[in-house]
């Protein structure tokens, strides 16, 4: 029998913080609650991080999503500017590299009115304090000697970098373990009330519930209506390239491309209602191929693989973060920045939840 099981004993009961979803938003919450001195249960429905943490691309990259002077692009600056620091402490903490790297951003424009929309973009976003110049064509060049012809202009974004998603769910597992969370996978929630957290093999006692199931979320049967969880499909595909060959992100319009330091040079992507189904689709993988071989066309012709993922996006058109009723808490709905705003999701939840609940740190008082 698990040790996490808690009889309906009122006398066995816990403090603690059960979360419900074992991604990258899930993990780093628990992560930083841990260091708090919390303790914290994570469920994950399968393999933790095996979803949308799994699939996504890694970019960090402001300069590609903010376009305007609002509460959720100030959350996702903020995210951004986070992420350095937040890498470097978990590499120590965990002995696992996540692979940050400050590569920059080329955004492309292939005529005079997508020329005109990125000026406009851009001088929004550098009263914001992101920063970006245009490029001359031989310094286009000199960063990407592969770009296809196509009387290309273009704006670098040198604040702009990469994460491994992968390597850094590996981290926050070892960062988390380490600080005696407990992980459990293959356990799934079906429903939480008055602090009863319900799965298929037991039930768990919490003080504090966190649902951070990404597109999942809102099936969960809770005291409260949850807001509405969508999930948006997407494809990417991913090619084995010599490491180095793409040192910045590359983006025109709806296409982008990054390499990781393995040499796994990501494009992207594809956005699809299709609910939850997990069929790949060969035709987007190739409309994704061809869109990146006509940037990049030495990938014209080379072998890839294709895989989907479940973007979390949520009917407010923003994360859903908080508190919905006492003991239950919201950390959903980050669609595709669920990677950029881990960092600012967990320091704001960390903060509201011990601001309502200050019992879930342990009392540092003589005994």
């Amino acid at each position: 029998m698990s040790s996490n099981y808690v009889p309906s004993s009122p006398y066995n009961r816990e403090v603690k913080v059960v979360i419900a979803g074992g991604g990258i938003i899930g993990l780093t919450l628990a992560w930083r609650l841990s260091q708090q001195g919390v303790s914290v249960t994570v469920l994950e429905a399968a393999t933790a991080g095996g979803e949308a943490s799994w699939a996504g691309a890694g970019m960090l990259a402001p300069g590609g999503e903010i376009k305007c002077d609002n509460e959720w692009d100030r959350f996702t600056l903020a995210s951004a500017r986070l992420y350095r620091d937040f890498a470097a402490e978990l590499n120590e903490e965990s002995g696992v590299d996540p692979e940050w790297r400050l590569s920059g951003a080329v955004d492309l424009a292939a005529s005079e009115a997508e020329w005109h929309v990125q000026c406009e973009r851009a001088a929004k976003q550098s009263a914001l304090g992101i920063d970006s110049e245009p490029l001359s064509p031989a310094a286009l060049r000199d960063l990407i000697p592969q770009l296809g012809p196509g009387g290309w202009q273009a704006r670098w974004y040198p604040a702009d970098a990469i994460v491994n998603p992968r390597a850094t769910v590996r981290a926050l597992l070892a960062a988390c373990r380490r600080r005696g969370v407990v992980v459990e996978e293959n356990t799934r929630v079906l429903s939480v009330r008055d602090g009863l957290v319900s799965t298929p093999p037991r039930q768990y006692r919490a003080d504090a519930v966190v649902l951070a199931c990404g597109a999942w979320s809102s099936l969960i049967d809770a005291a409260v209506p949850l807001p509405p969880a969508v999930p948006v499909r997407g494809h990417l595909i991913g090619y084995q390239c010599a490491p180095g060959w793409l040192a910045p992100i590359l983006r025109h319009q709806h296409t982008y491309l990054l390499q990781r330091d393995s040499g796994l040079l990501i494009a992207g992507a594809s956005e699809e209602h299709a609910g939850f189904n997990r069929g790949i689709n060969p035709a987007i993988g190739r409309d994704i191929a061809d869109r990146a071989a006509h940037l990049l066309p030495a990938l014209a012709g080379q072998k890839y693989e294709t895989w989907i993922g479940f973007r979390p996006g949520s009917e407010a058109g923003h994360p859903l973060l908080g508190q919905a009723a006492p003991g239950l808490w919201l950390a959903y709905g980050h669609y595709r920045n669920g990677i950029l705003l881990a960092p600012a999701t967990a320091a704001r939840l960390t903060r509201e939840l011990l601001s309502a609940r200050p019992d879930l740190r342990p009392s540092t008082s003589a005994a």
